[in-house]
């Protein structure tokens, strides 16, 4: 039985692509959305928390955030780590309702987020390639441990590398599509 195993190397490739959607679900558009305010933490009762978990965020209108705290002692809290998140919005206290607006893109911001975009899904591309050096090192190793042989080494190595192909493609595709969505066109 060989000890290669090309569902590891599957699982671990398609854990590359679902980071890079994960950072890229979090890079601002111009549009609401909840997964905007993931990245905020909240410091009540004495320690950190994500900010869904001390509210409800919702999307009453395509350009606005509705944060409806349940405590309302937290209120202050979650206003400032907001405005401290560096997402560059400004929350409008209401209540326990804190209403975000989300401000339209300077070309300047659009260009960087494009830009950080293409750093994450580089960050993902090297993933991948690391994922594939394990596979084709694990492959010589048996080899040597005689495993297998030349020949089916050689035609696991095509294996993993059509496998590292189709997992750099749909990281370019993700990457173009929200840099497509980012620069608006």
């Amino acid at each position: 039985m060989p000890a290669f195993e090309k569902a590891d190397l599957e699982r671990r490739m398609a854990g590359a692509v679902e980071a890079l959607k994960q950072d890229l679900v979090g890079l601002r558009t111009g549009r609401a959305s909840t997964s905007l305010l993931d990245p905020v933490n909240v410091t009540v009762y004495g320690s950190m928390m994500p900010l869904n978990q001390v509210a409800t965020v919702s999307v009453p209108e395509p350009r606005m955030l509705s944060v409806q705290v349940w405590d309302k002692t937290n209120v202050g809290p979650v206003d400032k780590a907001i405005r401290s998140a560096g997402l560059g919005l400004n929350p409008i206290v209401d209540g326990q309702t804190l209403r975000l607006p989300i401000p339209d893109l300077t070309e300047e911001r659009r260009k960087e987020l494009a830009k950080l975009a293409n750093q994450y899904a580089e960050k993902a591309r090297i993933a991948a390639r690391n994922v594939r050096r394990d596979g084709m090192d694990s492959l010589k190793t048996d080899e040597k441990k005689g495993v297998f042989g030349e020949d089916e080494r050689k035609r696991f190595e095509v294996e993993v590398q059509k496998l590292t192909d189709g997992t750099i493609a749909d990281i370019d595709s993700a990457a173009a599509s929200k840099e497509k969505e980012i620069l608006g066109k």
